[in-house]
Protein backbone atom coordinates (compact mmCIF):
# COMPACT_ATOMS: atom_id res chain seq x y z
CA UNK A 1 0.00 0.00 0.00
CA UNK A 2 3.08 2.33 0.94
CA UNK A 3 4.60 1.66 -2.40
CA UNK A 4 1.45 2.61 -4.70
CA UNK A 5 0.53 5.65 -2.71
CA UNK A 6 4.52 6.54 -3.55
CA UNK A 7 3.98 6.07 -7.18
CA UNK A 8 0.74 8.23 -7.00
CA UNK A 9 2.05 11.19 -5.05
CA UNK A 10 5.00 11.27 -7.90
CA UNK A 11 2.57 11.03 -10.95
CA UNK A 12 0.25 13.35 -9.15
CA UNK A 13 3.54 15.99 -8.58
CA UNK A 14 4.42 15.71 -12.21
CA UNK A 15 1.41 17.50 -13.38
CA UNK A 16 1.94 17.15 -17.13
CA UNK A 17 -0.29 19.30 -18.95
CA UNK A 18 -0.70 18.24 -22.73
CA UNK A 19 -0.82 14.36 -21.84
CA UNK A 20 -3.69 11.73 -20.03
CA UNK A 21 -2.62 10.18 -16.99
CA UNK A 22 -3.70 6.61 -16.10
CA UNK A 23 -3.78 5.81 -12.26
CA UNK A 24 -2.37 3.12 -10.88
CA UNK A 25 -4.85 -0.02 -11.11
CA UNK A 26 -5.22 0.16 -7.14
CA UNK A 27 -7.55 2.74 -7.97
CA UNK A 28 -9.21 1.12 -10.70
CA UNK A 29 -13.05 1.03 -10.75
CA UNK A 30 -15.66 -1.47 -11.59
CA UNK A 31 -14.83 -0.95 -15.65
CA UNK A 32 -18.59 -1.58 -16.57
CA UNK A 33 -20.14 1.42 -18.37
CA UNK A 34 -23.68 2.21 -16.45
CA UNK A 35 -26.36 4.62 -17.91
CA UNK A 36 -24.87 7.59 -15.68
CA UNK A 37 -21.43 6.92 -16.96
CA UNK A 38 -23.11 7.24 -20.90
CA UNK A 39 -25.44 9.94 -19.96
CA UNK A 40 -21.98 11.67 -18.67
CA UNK A 41 -19.84 11.10 -21.47
CA UNK A 42 -22.34 12.22 -23.94
CA UNK A 43 -23.41 15.41 -22.50
CA UNK A 44 -19.62 16.20 -22.08
CA UNK A 45 -18.33 14.93 -25.44
CA UNK A 46 -21.33 17.10 -27.23
CA UNK A 47 -20.52 20.30 -25.29
CA UNK A 48 -16.79 20.05 -25.93
CA UNK A 49 -17.93 19.11 -29.52
CA UNK A 50 -19.86 22.23 -29.81
CA UNK A 51 -17.20 24.93 -27.90
CA UNK A 52 -13.77 23.51 -30.79
CA UNK A 53 -14.91 21.31 -33.56
CA UNK A 54 -13.71 23.22 -36.61
CA UNK A 55 -17.17 22.59 -38.52
CA UNK A 56 -19.56 24.11 -35.81
CA UNK A 57 -22.43 23.18 -38.36
CA UNK A 58 -21.27 19.85 -37.96
CA UNK A 59 -21.30 19.83 -34.72
CA UNK A 60 -24.94 20.40 -34.22
CA UNK A 61 -25.53 17.92 -36.76
CA UNK A 62 -23.35 14.86 -35.12
CA UNK A 63 -25.40 16.86 -31.52
CA UNK A 64 -28.33 16.11 -32.71
CA UNK A 65 -27.67 12.68 -33.94
CA UNK A 66 -26.15 11.05 -30.88
CA UNK A 67 -29.43 12.83 -28.80
CA UNK A 68 -31.92 11.19 -30.99
CA UNK A 69 -29.69 7.38 -30.87
CA UNK A 70 -30.15 8.29 -26.84
CA UNK A 71 -33.65 8.60 -26.72
CA UNK A 72 -34.61 5.48 -29.02
CA UNK A 73 -31.91 3.70 -26.42
CA UNK A 74 -29.16 2.89 -29.05
CA UNK A 75 -26.79 3.21 -25.97
CA UNK A 76 -28.51 1.57 -23.05
CA UNK A 77 -27.69 -2.40 -23.64
CA UNK A 78 -23.95 -1.07 -24.02
CA UNK A 79 -22.06 -1.90 -20.97
CA UNK A 80 -18.45 -2.51 -22.05
CA UNK A 81 -16.68 0.86 -22.15
CA UNK A 82 -14.35 -0.08 -25.93
CA UNK A 83 -17.93 -1.41 -27.62
CA UNK A 84 -19.45 2.15 -26.20
CA UNK A 85 -16.37 4.83 -27.57
CA UNK A 86 -16.50 2.48 -30.72
CA UNK A 87 -20.27 3.14 -31.20
CA UNK A 88 -19.87 6.95 -30.09
CA UNK A 89 -17.12 6.92 -33.40
CA UNK A 90 -18.56 5.51 -35.52
CA UNK A 91 -21.72 7.85 -34.92
CA UNK A 92 -19.49 10.54 -35.30
CA UNK A 93 -18.02 9.77 -38.70
CA UNK A 94 -21.49 8.91 -40.12
CA UNK A 95 -22.02 12.63 -40.11
CA UNK A 96 -18.52 14.35 -40.31
CA UNK A 97 -16.30 11.88 -42.10
CA UNK A 98 -13.30 12.95 -40.24
CA UNK A 99 -10.59 10.48 -39.65
CA UNK A 100 -9.38 12.37 -36.66
CA UNK A 101 -12.07 12.66 -34.80
CA UNK A 102 -12.79 9.60 -31.80
CA UNK A 103 -13.64 8.79 -28.60
CA UNK A 104 -11.12 6.55 -26.80
CA UNK A 105 -12.18 4.43 -23.29
CA UNK A 106 -9.37 3.91 -21.26
CA UNK A 107 -9.67 1.09 -18.68
CA UNK A 108 -7.87 3.26 -16.33
CA UNK A 109 -8.34 6.41 -14.52
CA UNK A 110 -7.34 9.37 -16.38
CA UNK A 111 -6.64 11.87 -14.28
CA UNK A 112 -8.84 14.49 -13.37
CA UNK A 113 -8.28 17.93 -13.09
CA UNK A 114 -6.03 18.07 -16.85
CA UNK A 115 -7.49 18.97 -20.50
CA UNK A 116 -4.75 17.32 -22.50
CA UNK A 117 -3.72 18.95 -25.42
CA UNK A 118 -2.01 16.20 -27.50
CA UNK A 119 -2.29 12.55 -28.44
CA UNK A 120 -0.69 10.68 -25.37
CA UNK A 121 1.59 7.72 -26.60
CA UNK A 122 -0.87 4.76 -26.63
CA UNK A 123 -3.11 6.43 -28.97
CA UNK A 124 -1.05 7.94 -31.40
CA UNK A 125 1.64 5.94 -33.90
CA UNK A 126 3.23 9.76 -34.48
CA UNK A 127 4.67 9.36 -30.56
CA UNK A 128 7.52 7.43 -30.37
CA UNK A 129 9.31 9.12 -27.31
CA UNK A 130 12.61 10.57 -28.64
CA UNK A 131 13.00 8.95 -31.74
CA UNK A 132 13.85 11.15 -34.73
CA UNK A 133 11.31 9.35 -37.23
CA UNK A 134 14.96 9.18 -40.25
CA UNK A 135 15.33 5.46 -40.52
CA UNK A 136 17.27 5.29 -43.44
CA UNK A 137 19.65 7.94 -45.26
CA UNK A 138 21.38 6.39 -47.69
CA UNK A 139 22.50 6.05 -51.73
CA UNK A 140 21.00 3.96 -53.83
CA UNK A 141 23.23 4.57 -57.04
CA UNK A 142 26.02 7.58 -56.73
CA UNK A 143 23.22 9.72 -58.30
CA UNK A 144 20.00 8.43 -56.20
CA UNK A 145 19.58 9.33 -52.56
CA UNK A 146 16.87 7.57 -50.35
CA UNK A 147 15.76 9.24 -47.47
CA UNK A 148 13.14 6.87 -44.97
CA UNK A 149 10.51 8.90 -42.83
CA UNK A 150 8.42 7.21 -39.92
CA UNK A 151 7.19 10.39 -38.39
CA UNK A 152 7.69 13.43 -37.52
CA UNK A 153 8.41 13.99 -33.68
CA UNK A 154 8.52 16.89 -32.37
CA UNK A 155 11.15 19.84 -34.37
CA UNK A 156 13.44 19.50 -31.42
CA UNK A 157 13.66 15.59 -31.70
CA UNK A 158 13.95 15.74 -35.69
CA UNK A 159 16.28 18.53 -36.24
CA UNK A 160 20.01 17.02 -35.85
CA UNK A 161 18.69 14.21 -37.46
CA UNK A 162 17.63 15.92 -40.62
CA UNK A 163 20.61 17.93 -40.86
CA UNK A 164 22.59 14.72 -40.88
CA UNK A 165 20.97 12.63 -43.49
CA UNK A 166 21.03 15.99 -45.86
CA UNK A 167 24.22 16.21 -45.21
CA UNK A 168 25.22 12.73 -46.02
CA UNK A 169 22.71 13.14 -49.29
CA UNK A 170 23.77 16.68 -50.40
CA UNK A 171 26.30 15.04 -52.95
CA UNK A 172 23.41 12.91 -55.11
CA UNK A 173 21.71 14.19 -57.98
CA UNK A 174 18.00 13.14 -56.92
CA UNK A 175 16.26 12.27 -53.77
CA UNK A 176 13.74 9.54 -52.92
CA UNK A 177 11.68 10.50 -49.98
CA UNK A 178 9.60 7.08 -48.72
CA UNK A 179 6.47 7.82 -46.55
CA UNK A 180 4.51 4.80 -47.10
CA UNK A 181 4.79 4.39 -43.77
CA UNK A 182 4.71 7.40 -41.90
CA UNK A 183 2.54 8.20 -39.10
CA UNK A 184 2.38 11.49 -38.79
CA UNK A 185 3.40 13.72 -36.26
CA UNK A 186 4.37 17.55 -35.98
CA UNK A 187 3.36 20.77 -38.47
CA UNK A 188 6.46 22.22 -37.24
CA UNK A 189 8.90 19.06 -38.11
CA UNK A 190 7.24 19.11 -41.86
CA UNK A 191 7.94 22.50 -42.18
CA UNK A 192 11.29 22.20 -41.29
CA UNK A 193 12.01 19.26 -43.39
CA UNK A 194 10.22 20.68 -46.57
CA UNK A 195 12.88 23.90 -45.68
CA UNK A 196 15.45 21.54 -46.77
CA UNK A 197 14.11 21.54 -50.44
CA UNK A 198 13.21 25.05 -51.46
CA UNK A 199 15.91 28.08 -52.03
CA UNK A 200 13.98 30.95 -50.53
CA UNK A 201 11.24 31.47 -47.81
CA UNK A 202 8.30 30.04 -48.89
CA UNK A 203 4.65 29.83 -47.93
CA UNK A 204 3.24 26.57 -46.97
CA UNK A 205 0.08 26.34 -45.54
CA UNK A 206 -2.24 28.26 -43.67
CA UNK A 207 -3.82 27.08 -39.91
CA UNK A 208 -7.15 28.49 -39.12
CA UNK A 209 -8.37 27.84 -35.95
CA UNK A 210 -11.64 27.65 -34.20
CA UNK A 211 -10.88 28.24 -30.79
CA UNK A 212 -8.75 31.54 -31.71
CA UNK A 213 -10.72 32.21 -34.87
CA UNK A 214 -7.24 33.61 -36.15
CA UNK A 215 -5.56 31.77 -39.55
CA UNK A 216 -1.74 31.47 -38.61
CA UNK A 217 0.94 30.98 -41.74
CA UNK A 218 3.34 28.22 -41.71
CA UNK A 219 6.79 29.15 -43.52
CA UNK A 220 10.27 27.87 -44.36
CA UNK A 221 13.19 27.99 -42.15
CA UNK A 222 15.48 30.42 -43.38
CA UNK A 223 19.09 29.23 -41.61
CA UNK A 224 19.39 25.07 -41.39
CA UNK A 225 21.91 23.27 -38.91
CA UNK A 226 22.35 20.82 -42.55
CA UNK A 227 23.06 21.77 -46.27
CA UNK A 228 20.22 22.50 -48.44
CA UNK A 229 19.44 20.21 -50.79
CA UNK A 230 17.96 23.06 -53.11
CA UNK A 231 15.10 23.96 -55.07
CA UNK A 232 16.23 22.23 -58.76
CA UNK A 233 17.15 18.69 -58.02
CA UNK A 234 14.75 16.39 -58.52
CA UNK A 235 12.95 14.44 -55.52
CA UNK A 236 10.41 11.80 -55.50
CA UNK A 237 8.18 11.04 -52.46
CA UNK A 238 7.02 7.62 -52.16
CA UNK A 239 3.35 7.79 -50.23
CA UNK A 240 0.44 5.31 -50.03
CA UNK A 241 -2.67 4.32 -47.47
CA UNK A 242 0.11 3.93 -44.79
CA UNK A 243 0.86 7.77 -45.25
CA UNK A 244 -1.07 9.58 -42.44
CA UNK A 245 -1.49 13.21 -41.10
CA UNK A 246 1.90 14.87 -40.99
CA UNK A 247 3.18 12.24 -43.81
CA UNK A 248 0.16 13.77 -46.09
CA UNK A 249 1.39 17.42 -45.06
CA UNK A 250 4.76 16.98 -46.35
CA UNK A 251 3.43 14.86 -49.25
CA UNK A 252 0.31 17.13 -50.02
CA UNK A 253 2.46 20.43 -50.10
CA UNK A 254 5.51 19.22 -52.00
CA UNK A 255 3.30 18.22 -54.36
CA UNK A 256 1.37 21.43 -54.36
CA UNK A 257 4.27 23.36 -54.54
CA UNK A 258 5.46 21.15 -57.59
CA UNK A 259 8.76 20.45 -55.62
CA UNK A 260 8.28 16.85 -55.95
CA UNK A 261 6.94 13.86 -57.96
CA UNK A 262 4.51 11.37 -55.39
CA UNK A 263 4.59 8.27 -56.55
CA UNK A 264 2.59 5.25 -55.50
CA UNK A 265 -1.18 5.43 -53.93
CA UNK A 266 -4.22 7.29 -52.41
CA UNK A 267 -2.54 8.38 -49.28
CA UNK A 268 -4.83 8.08 -45.70
CA UNK A 269 -7.13 11.57 -45.92
CA UNK A 270 -6.56 13.29 -42.37
CA UNK A 271 -5.80 16.91 -42.23
CA UNK A 272 -7.39 18.13 -39.30
CA UNK A 273 -4.96 18.83 -36.45
CA UNK A 274 -6.76 18.10 -33.03
CA UNK A 275 -6.35 18.05 -29.37
CA UNK A 276 -7.45 15.72 -26.45
CA UNK A 277 -10.81 16.78 -24.34
CA UNK A 278 -11.64 14.70 -21.25
CA UNK A 279 -14.78 13.52 -21.64
CA UNK A 280 -14.85 11.72 -17.89
CA UNK A 281 -12.72 9.16 -15.95
CA UNK A 282 -12.45 6.19 -18.52
CA UNK A 283 -13.09 8.11 -21.85
CA UNK A 284 -11.82 10.98 -23.76
CA UNK A 285 -12.19 12.60 -27.35
CA UNK A 286 -9.96 13.46 -30.28
CA UNK A 287 -11.78 16.23 -31.63
CA UNK A 288 -10.66 18.22 -34.89
CA UNK A 289 -10.01 21.96 -33.48
CA UNK A 290 -8.58 23.26 -36.78
CA UNK A 291 -7.91 23.14 -40.56
CA UNK A 292 -5.13 23.54 -42.67
CA UNK A 293 -5.63 25.45 -45.95
CA UNK A 294 -2.96 25.19 -48.76
CA UNK A 295 -2.58 29.11 -50.08
CA UNK A 296 -2.10 27.30 -53.71
CA UNK A 297 -4.92 25.06 -53.78
CA UNK A 298 -7.52 26.64 -51.23
CA UNK A 299 -8.02 23.36 -49.65
CA UNK A 300 -6.35 19.94 -48.16
CA UNK A 301 -6.17 16.25 -48.32
CA UNK A 302 -8.74 15.84 -45.65
CA UNK A 303 -11.41 12.55 -46.53
CA UNK A 304 -9.88 12.58 -50.32
CA UNK A 305 -6.01 11.57 -49.25
CA UNK A 306 -3.33 12.85 -51.51
CA UNK A 307 -3.45 11.69 -55.31
CA UNK A 308 -0.36 10.29 -56.35
CA UNK A 309 1.36 12.17 -60.10
CA UNK A 310 2.16 8.39 -60.93
CA UNK A 311 -0.44 5.69 -59.56
CA UNK A 312 2.08 2.22 -58.67
CA UNK A 313 1.37 -0.43 -55.48
CA UNK A 314 3.24 0.64 -52.90
CA UNK A 315 5.31 -2.45 -52.49
CA UNK A 316 6.27 -1.26 -56.22
CA UNK A 317 6.81 2.40 -55.64
CA UNK A 318 10.44 2.47 -54.51
CA UNK A 319 11.49 0.68 -58.21
CA UNK A 320 8.69 3.15 -60.60
CA UNK A 321 10.31 6.35 -58.92
CA UNK A 322 14.03 4.94 -59.15
CA UNK A 323 13.63 4.20 -62.63
CA UNK A 324 11.38 7.44 -63.56
CA UNK A 325 14.53 9.61 -61.40
CA UNK A 326 17.36 7.52 -63.63
CA UNK A 327 15.41 8.34 -66.98
CA UNK A 328 15.21 12.14 -65.76
CA UNK A 329 18.93 12.27 -65.25
CA UNK A 330 19.81 10.65 -68.05
CA UNK A 331 17.57 13.06 -70.35
CA UNK A 332 19.35 16.00 -68.65
CA UNK A 333 21.57 17.76 -70.67
CA UNK A 334 25.26 17.47 -69.35
CA UNK A 335 26.58 21.04 -67.05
Amino acid sequence: MKRNLFILSILLSLGLAGTVVALPDLFRPDLSVDGTTRAQTIDTLVARLDQHYVFHDKAKQIEMLLRQRQHDGAYGAITSGEQFAAQLTADMASVAHDLHMKVKFSPKRLRPGVEPDVMPRAASGAARGQHDGVENADHLSPAIGYLRISSFPPRTAVAGAYASALDKLSDTDALIVDVRDNSGGDPASVALLISYFVDRPTRLNDVWSRDSGRTTQTWTEGALDGRRYGGTKPVAILAGPGTASAGEDFTYTMQALKRATVVGARTWGGAHPIALYRLGEHFFAAIPHSRTISPITRTNWEGAGVIPDVAAPPAAALAVAQDMLRRQLDAAPSP
